[in-house]
């Protein structure tokens, strides 16, 4: 990644942390981890101090760190990943409170307490404060990851076919995406027929038949960022009812991206969309306002 971008995030993430009297911050989200630091790998946790960061790792990682991370000081730790926080508090001198991300487990959060000789407080948000407002080098790699999803897509719609398992066309999508260079957001889904009325449903072994609606949710995740896309077809022509619904859909969808823009909180493009959808026989969705 860029330095000036990382050099501009830490510039920014020391000013949250002198606000918040914070002398050491302990990263262990891996998201966080990436947003400092640039690493796309694992196990890895990331520490900030007087303006510095260093990335701690193991030699799984050690090569790759050195490539993404040209601002960070690499620490290649050997054992516990807190005894390797106990050997940067240690070399730091001056450190005696240390913050930590309290999305860490209880068990590494214990362990720093038996190995490291400092005091601990937990805290959230600050990274993710930061994160929630993109840069320009975000958003590019953002449209870049929905422009992979939309090509993988492309590329495997003539395989919907009857007789095609769920399964089978999920890994036939999964595999278009890493010919693309990136790798899956998440378990890709893939319903057919009463399948698709399962928000989360695993691909099975049920086949394609004439008829049937075919769901699809899934997403690329490319250079640490992921889209998330879902579509729905039908083999062989649409019934009435299925009609309706996709027409009542497409227009809170469209109500709910109308009511976008600065300053508006999400709960009112939530209630955008649930408002079209209420004023139809059709019952409103119980999740949360997403694609």
């Amino acid at each position: 990644m860029d330095r000036n971008i990382i050099r501009k995030r830490i510039r920014a993430i020391r000013r949250e942390l002198d606000k918040k009297k914070i002398r050491c911050l302990l990263v262990t989200e891996p998201a966080n981890v990436t947003y400092l630091t640039g690493f796309l790998g694992e196990d890895s946790w990331a520490a900030v101090a007087g303006g510095r960061v260093w990335l701690l790792t193991d030699s799984r990682y050690t090569e790759q760190a050195q490539k993404e991370c040209p601002s960070c000081k690499i620490i290649e730790r050997a054992g516990l990943m807190a005894e390797a926080v106990a050997k940067l508090v240690e070399k730091l001198k001056s450190i005696r409170t240390v913050a930590v991300e309290d999305n860490s487990s209880l068990a590494d959060f214990e362990q720093l307490k038996k190995t490291v000789k400092a005091r601990f407080r937990t805290v959230a948000g600050i990274v993710e404060t930061l994160r929630s407002v993109k840069d320009e080098s975000e958003i590019a790699t953002i449209r870049s990851a929905a422009a992979v999803s939309i090509k993988a897509l492309a590329q495997t719609l003539p395989q919907i076919k009857p007789g095609v398992t769920e399964s089978e066309l999920a890994g036939m999508l999964d595999f278009q995406i890493r010919k693309l260079g990136a790798r899956n957001s998440f378990e890709t889904i893939v319903a057919f027929g009463p399948n698709g009325s399962r928000p989360h449903h695993q691909p099975g072994k049920r086949k394609l038949r004439k008829k049937d609606a075919v769901l699809i949710d899934f997403g690329a995740k490319y250079n640490g960022y992921c889209s998330d896309i879902t579509r729905c077809f039908v083999i062989g022509g649409m019934t009435t009812f299925y009609k309706k619904a996709y027409d009542v859909v497409e227009q809170a969808q469209a109500a709910a991206i109308k009511t976008i823009k600065p300053g508006v909180k999400i709960t009112q493009v939530d209630a955008a969309a649930r408002e079209v959808i209420d004023k139809t026989d059709l019952p409103v969705y119980s999740h949360g306002t997403g694609h």
